[in-house]
């Protein structure tokens, strides 16, 4: 399901739910009807009134102090990630946006830097389009590839599932990384596209996106299983592409040494071929590559 009109009252509910009386140190009394902590005790720890914290979650006040809100935060366990987006949730105003164009132009440069860099690497938007890829990320996983979307691939494609052996994590963190990405601009026709798909396709990605969890995109390490070299243990590297909308580079490697450095070399020797899965454009007074949408996949 989407974001609806009041995405603060959403992630109030949602994580309200996700903490147990025990953990607040509220004694559990009576038959509860619902999972967490009720309405009235978020409001008796954080030191307001029920009727206050019930018009935050209907919406009928959006306004809230940092002090309340970081009151909050700290009643529903939130990390500093967490408090960062309720804080930014309650900043937000709703606005008209542009529509966004159907095709996004990765810069000439990086383009150019992903087809020739020794090691697996792509190029993907802020809703996890792949926008480039070189023949080695292709190799290490044919959905790597322009047109195709990590997402939906890694929820609903058998393939892409039997890559990842930790797939239930990569997955819980997948969403995370994804709903911090879009942050509060729920409102993009590809966001709307995508999320309500996956909610209709996958019970677990739905499972999950109504978690509200967040996590910030970093570094860190990922374990594949792949079909001609086994297992690699890899370092997942995401960079921020400067003068774009929320574009990251995104690139594997090993550490030097090891078993997978290995395994990969094989596979990219294996992926020397003269088609590139990129096209880094006329030369550098040109465009870049270019994001299409799949076509029939969604």
């Amino acid at each position: 399901m989407t974001e609806g009109p009041n995405p603060l009252g959403d992630y109030l509910r949602a994580r309200r739910r996700l903490v147990t009386p025990e953990q607040a140190g509220v004694p559990a009394v009576g038959t509860r009807r619902v999972p967490g902590l009720r309405r009235e005790e978020v409001a008796m720890l954080a030191g307001i009134s029920a009727d206050y914290y019930l018009r935050l979650e209907q919406g009928r006040d959006r306004n809230p102090s940092v002090q309340v809100l970081e009151s909050l935060a700290r009643v529903l366990r939130l990390d500093d990630d967490a408090t960062a987006y309720l804080l930014r949730l309650a900043a937000a105003r709703p606005r008209r946006r542009p529509r966004r164009p159907r095709e996004e132009t990765v810069p000439a440069g990086i383009a150019q830097l992903v087809a020739t860099l020794p090691l697996p690497a792509v190029v993907e938007d802020r809703y996890f389009d792949i926008l480039a890829a070189n023949p080695l990320a292709t190799a290490l996983s044919p959905r790597l590839a322009v047109g195709a979307n990590r997402l939906w691939d890694l929820f609903l494609d058998p393939a892409e599932q039997a890559l990842h052996p930790d797939w239930e994590e990569t997955t819980e963190g997948a969403v995370a990384v994804f709903r911090e990405s879009v942050g509060t601009d729920t409102d993009d026709p590809r966001f709307v596209e995508l999320v309500g798909g996956l909610s209709l396709a996958s019970p677990r990605f739905s499972r999950l996106w109504a978690r509200h969890d967040i996590k910030v995109c970093e570094g860190a390490p990922t374990r594949l299983t792949h079909p001609r070299t086994g297992d690699l243990r890899l370092n997942r590297e995401k960079l921020d592409i400067g003068g774009t909308a929320g574009q990251m580079l995104v690139v594997l490697h090993p550490d030097p040494g090891t078993d997978s450095a290995d395994k990969l070399a094989l596979l990219a020797s294996a992926a020397r071929t003269p088609a590139d899965a990129v096209s880094p454009g006329p030369g550098p007074s040109g465009g870049g590559a270019r994001w299409r949408a799949p076509g029939g996949r969604r």
